[in-house]
């Protein structure tokens, strides 16, 4: 089974999901979004495939999302996802693609539904 993880080594539910996925004997593809952000088709494949909206796939804490006034009803969602390609921290983690699915594992054991 080939599994891709978009990872935050500073997260414990991306932690968690990586280190589920390994226990299921699966060394996943591992791509640190930070250092190497996905495209916009990628992202915006990834929410649709998770059955999110670019809010539902939004990090809603932190700086950025406050200075940036994210929480705004009113933004659509081309223009979160204009947010999350400027600043990638704003893009929820993990998000784990299989041949079952995709998810975003918060918390991490949601991995199990498609590994």
């Amino acid at each position: 089974m080939t599994i891709t993880i978009y990872h935050n080594n500073a997260c414990s539910n991306s932690r968690g999901a990586l280190a589920l996925i390994r226990e299921a004997g699966v060394e996943p593809e591992i791509i640190e979004y930070l250092k190497t952000p996905p495209t916009r088709a990628i992202l915006v494949d990834l929410i649709d495939r998770a059955g999110l909206t670019a809010r539902g796939a939004m990090r809603d804490k932190g700086e950025i999302y406050e200075q940036l006034g994210l929480s705004d009803a009113a933004l659509s969602d081309e223009q979160l996802v204009d947010a999350m390609m400027a600043h990638p921290e704003l893009i929820n983690r993990p998000f784990v693609v299989t041949e079952k699915g995709v998810r975003l594992c918060r918390p991490p054991e949601i991995v199990k539904e498609i590994l």
